[in-house]
């Protein structure tokens, strides 16, 4: 089973910028990043596909974050720019099975919200000012 380590989280006033950073034990062909709010509302925020594809951003998140990966490092960050009250969340690194990927794809687990295969252990990004 893979094992992911996020870091990178912490408070930041509106408008700051956060990298996060993800170390995984082994890198899967289809990886990213979940947020839970402090509304338990669950929802994929950004999806990278083998070989670095930007394969999805939330809509509240496009054009400010950026997903992107390290492979000879086994890593995966999201760099998080202008950041909003409503960012605020706990933010985990997930990878996707391959029988969950070829079931479902990439692309519909983070746009719908599914339930990945594996999930770091969080870390807590707070905007507030």
């Amino acid at each position: 089973q893979v094992q992911l380590a996020e870091s990178g989280g912490g408070s930041v006033q509106p408008g700051g910028s956060l990298t996060l950073s993800c170390e995984a034990s082994e890198m899967y062909q289809c990886m990213g990043w979940f947020r839970h709010t402090s509304e338990k509302k669950r929802e994929g925020v950004a999806a990278i596909y083998t070989g670095g594809v930007r394969l999805y951003y939330d809509d509240s998140v496009k054009g400010r974050f950026t997903i992107s990966q390290d492979l000879a490092k086994n890593t995966l960050y999201l760099q998080m720019n202008n950041l909003e009250p409503d960012d605020s969340a706990m933010y985990y690194c997930v990878a996707v099975g391959e029988s969950l990927m070829q079931e479902y794809g990439c692309y519909n687990i983070f746009r719908g919200g599914f339930d990945p295969s594996y999930w770091g252990q969080g870390t807590q990004v707070t905007v507030s000012s």
